[in-house]
C-alpha cells in the first residue's frame, strides 16, 4: 500500500499508516497507483500546504485524517514532469499557495515516492553546478568587465538574491544565459512569475523596471557568446515581460553581436503573439525560439493568457520563425487533468504537424491548483492522464523532440 503523508502545524512531516495515499487530477481525486510513481528526485523537495488538511483513503473513503494535519506536495526539480496533483480539503481561511508546481507524494517501505516522470536528462542544470561558494567573486569580476551596465546588475541581483541558474550562468561563463529586455508585457497570466496582482500570491522574482538599451544588450551578449562553452544568450527571462515588445532594441543588439562575434546561438523565450516584432528578431539573426503556450485550442488558450492579441498570431510567428530557418520549441505548461483531455491531445498534435515543431518542452505549470480553476474552464471530458499524453505527442511527429531542456542546435531544413 502506498501510504498517506501529512504535516503538523510546525510543518514536520510523518507517513500515515493504515492510510491510502491519494492524488488529483484537475478535481478528481483517487488513490496513487504505484504506476503513478517513482522514488523521489535529488533536488526535490517537501512542502506542507497551509490551510488545506490532508486526505488519505480508508475503508473505502476518501476523507481528511484530521483538520489540522496539513497536506504534503512535492516540488520536482527541472527534468521530471509530475502526473498528479496533490489531494486536500481546503479550509475556509486557507491563503493562497505561492507559484510552485505541486506533486503528489506518498510513502512506501521507509521510501519517499512521487508522482511524476523523468522527461529528460541534462547535467548542465543540475542545481549542485550553481550556488558555488565563488559566486560573490565571479559576480564582482565580470561587473569590473562590464562596468555601469543595468543588464549586469539585474542579473547579478538575480543570481544572489532569486537564485536564477541562466543568470549565474553569464557569471560562471558557460552555455545558457538570460538577457532580460523588456519591462512590459502583452499578456496578464495568472502563472506569471514576475508580476502578479497585490491580492493574489506573491511572484517569486521581481520584473526590471527599465528598458536596456541596443548597446547594454549587445555587451553582454558579445561578452559571454566569444567565450562561453556552448554558449547561447536568451531574451525572455522570468524577471521580464514579454521581450518581443523590445524588438527594436533586441534586434540591433543582434545584428552588433554577430559584428562581432558568429559563436553560440541567440534564443527568444516568447509568447510570440507580437509577430511584428518576432519578425523583426528573427530578420536581425534569431537562431532558436521557445513559445510559451498552455493549449492550442484557441478558448482555453486565451482564458489562461488573458492577451491583446489571438493563438493566431502566435501560430503565424511560429511560421515566420520556421521559414527563416529557426527552431522552435513550444515551453508547454503542464497541468494534470486539463493537458490531458482528449480534446486537448488532438488539438496538440495537429498543431505540431501544421506548424513543423521541432520540440515540446514540459514544464510544471507554477500554480495554485484550485486558484487555476477560478479562472480556466473546467473541460468535460475525463483526463487519460499525463503519461498518455506525452506519448501522444511524440506520435505526432517523428522528428518531434520531447524533453525539457533546451537543446544546442540549429534548425536544418
Amino acid at each position: 500500500m502506498l501510504t498517506a503523508l501529512y504535516a503538523d502545524k510546525n510543518g514536520k512531516i510523518y507517513d500515515a499508516p493504515g492510510y491510502q495515499a491519494v492524488g488529483r487530477s484537475g478535481d478528481a481525486v483517487a488513490l496513487l497507483s504505484e504506476s503513478d510513481m517513482i522514488p523521489l528526485p535529488p533536488s526535490a523537495e517537501l512542502m506542507f500546504l497551509p490551510g488545506r488538511s490532508a486526505v488519505a483513503g480508508q475503508k473505502g473513503a476518501i476523507e481528511p485524517i484530521a483538520r489540522e494535519l496539513f497536506a504534503v506536495a512535492a516540488i520536482l526539480p527541472a527534468g521530471y514532469t509530475r502526473t498528479v496533483l496533490p489531494a486536500f480539503a481546503k479550509l475556509p481561511d486557507a491563503p493562497h499557495l505561492p507559484l510552485f508546481g505541486y506533486t503528489a507524494v506518498a510513502f512506501k517501505n521507509g521510501k519517499l515516492l512521487v508522482a511524476a516522470v523523468k522527461s529528460d536528462d541534462n547535467a548542465k542544470w543540475d542545481p549542485r553546478r550553481y550556488n558555488g561558494s565563488d559566486l560573490a567573486h565571479r559576480v564582482a569580476e565580470i561587473k569590473r568587465d562590464l562596468p555601469n551596465n543595468r543588464i549586469v546588475d539585474q542579473l547579478a541581483n538575480c543570481s544572489q538574491t532569486w537564485h536564477c541558474l541562466t543568470a549565474q550562468n553569464l557569471f560562471y561563463r558557460r552555455w545558457e544565459a538570460g538577457i532580460p529586455a523588456s519591462p512590459v508585457c502583452n499578456a496578464n497570466c495568472y502563472g506569471c512569475i514576475s508580476l502578479q496582482p497585490a491580492e493574489c500570491c506573491p511572484s517569486p522574482q521581481s520584473r526590471i523596471e527599465f528598458a536596456p538599451t541596443a548597446a547594454e544588450i549587445a555587451a553582454v551578449g558579445v561578452y559571454h557568446l566569444s567565450t562561453a562553452p556552448e554558449g547561447i544568450i536568451s531574451f525572455g527571462q522570468g524577471c521580464e515581460g514579454e521581450p518581443s515588445l523590445a524588438f527594436e532594441n533586441i534586434s540591433q543588439a543582434i545584428r552588433t553581436i554577430r559584428s562581432q562575434t558568429d559563436r553560440g546561438l541567440i534564443n527568444i523565450n516568447t509568447n510570440a503573439g507580437f509577430s511584428v516584432g518576432i519578425r523583426s528578431i528573427a530578420d536581425a539573426g534569431l537562431d532558436t525560439m521557445r513559445v510559451s503556450m498552455i493549449s492550442a485550442i484557441p478558448e482555453v488558450y486565451q482564458a489562461y493568457y488573458r492577451a491583446n492579441y489571438q493563438l493566431d498570431a502566435v501560430a503565424a510567428s511560429i511560421d515566420y520563425a520556421k521559414s527563416r530557418g529557426i527552431y522552435v520549441s513550444i515551453n508547454l505548461l503542464l497541468f494534470p487533468g486539463l493537458n490531458d483531455t482528449p480534446d486537448e491531445i488532438r488539438a496538440w498534435q495537429q498543431f505540431i504537424v501544421d506548424h513543423q515543431i521541432d520540440m515540446i518542452q514540459l514544464r510544471n505549470l507554477n500554480v495554485d491548483p484550485d486558484d487555476f480553476w477560478q479562472f480556466m474552464d473546467r473541460p468535460a471530458a475525463t483526463a487519460v492522464g499525463v503519461k498518455t499524453f506525452i506519448e501522444a505527442l511524440r506520435q505526432a511527429s517523428p522528428k518531434l523532440v520531447v524533453g525539457s531542456f533546451s537543446r544546442y542546435v540549429r534548425c536544418v531544413e
